[in-house]
């Protein structure tokens, strides 16, 4: 499984800052899996799920002015914690 940030900033319809992830390499049982027990917003792209994670301000991953000077470092930061977030969805 590769999680990778796929865009992020705010939702003007929701009124709320989010992160989409890609998430691939998995197989279809997985894939049901999570979409069953994500309380997020999920859809399938080209054979990848795609999560997106609405934040209210204060909880917003890349908000801060640290995260806008080391940038790539907070994506990291995000992809492995999405990652670690979903291995544990998948091994309950």
């Amino acid at each position: 499984m590769k999680v990778k940030v796929e865009d992020f900033g705010f939702d003007e319809g929701a009124c709320m800052n989010y992160v989409r992830y890609r998430v691939s390499g998995l197989d279809d049982e997985r894939m049901e899996k999570l979409i069953e027990r994500l309380e997020e917003d999920t859809e399938i792209d080209d054979g990848d799920l795609i999560v997106t994670v609405f934040y209210q301000k204060e909880y917003f991953p890349f908000g801060s002015e640290e995260a806008k000077v080391r940038m790539d470092d907070f994506i990291a930061r995000e992809e492995i914690e999405m990652t670690v977030f979903l291995s544990s969805l998948l091994e309950d």
